[in-house]
């Protein structure tokens, strides 16, 4: 996990206790200065079908996180929209192992970005609708406007979440709203479990090399290039080679064996949780499908 945003001071005494996941942002990254990109079309030459565009409409700048407007398909324009983004991104604090938060009243705010990563609007939660760092590292916040609402006074649609599992080789980007920067790489491959200090994620999306994500990208969405839904949230990476440390998460496999990618990030997927978001966008966690843990 990143490290969220604290005074320098402060993020020092929490490392020390090791406190302080890998990919949240640190008081020197408190002013945005990263190049702002978007990834242009690319046709796949073995098919001729041309990826989707990704730029940075939907998503969301938190005061130590990124995140990004979500929908499924089946949400209903009059739906409050949801705010995804991770757990350890709360603005209560690391949630515990084995905790899971659901409908708590929050007011905190977001910066909403347009395709060009500039601000234009500040939306608002009403609550945590759900939050967890148990099997998954996820937040879910429900604001005060409606799709429609966002749609109709901003000119932003909200992110798609897909209702389908990544697949290895995919081509994906992952999007950061706080530092207005796009990573782009591939599903290299799933951790059967991803540990971290105190934390247990299963089946974590690992990315090749080239997404370099750093301090702040944590909540970030992650898109596939090819359908422009979003299959992830991003979350942490390996940064110094420690084996299951706190910012330095390592594989288990099902026969026990861990394996440590010094250098290498990961994402937890988000298609397990689409069936727990029902009519009104309430999270309904007994629904058939609801792979989200439970209180």
């Amino acid at each position: 996990m990143k490290k969220p945003l604290v005074g320098a001071f402060l993020a020092t005494l929490l490392v020390g206790a090791g406190a302080v996941p890998a990919f949240a942002a640190t008081s020197q990254d408190a002013a945005p200065t990263a190049t702002r990109t978007a990834t242009a079309p690319v046709t796949n030459t073995s098919t001729g079908v041309k990826a989707k565009a990704v730029d940075f409409a939907g998503t969301v700048a938190l005061s130590n996180c990124s995140g990004s407007v979500v929908r499924t398909a089946a949400s209903q324009p009059n739906d409050p929209a949801l705010v995804m983004s991770n757990g350890h991104c709360l603005e209560t604090g690391f949630p515990a192992a084995g905790q899971v938060i659901v409908n708590r009243a929050s007011t905190r705010t977001f910066s909403l970005l347009n395709g060009a990563a500039q601000k234009v609007g500040t939306l608002r939660a009403s609550k945590i609708a759900y939050g967890t760092m148990t099997d998954t590292d996820v937040s879910l916040y429900q604001l005060t406007s409606t799709y429609a609402q966002i749609q109709s006074q901003y000119g932003i649609k909200a992110l798609e979440l897909s209702a389908a599992r990544p697949a290895q080789g995919s081509a994906i980007t992952v999007v950061s709203g706080y530092w207005k920067q796009t990573y782009s790489c591939n599903v290299d491959g799933f951790a059967y479990r991803l540990k971290e200090g105190a934390w247990t994620w299963k089946d974590s999306v690992r990315y090749t090399s080239a997404c370099q994500t750093i301090g702040g990208t944590s909540g970030s969405p992650v898109l596939d290039t090819g359908t422009g839904k979003v299959v992830a949230v991003n979350n942490t990476g390996n940064e110094d080679g420690g084996r299951c440390t706190d910012n330095n998460p390592c594989e288990v496999d099902q026969a026990g064996k861990v394996t440590v990618r010094q250098g290498i990030n990961y994402g937890q997927q988000t298609y397990n949780m689409v069936p727990c978001i029902v009519a009104g966008s309430k999270i309904d966690l007994t629904r058939p499908g609801c792979a989200l843990p439970k209180p």
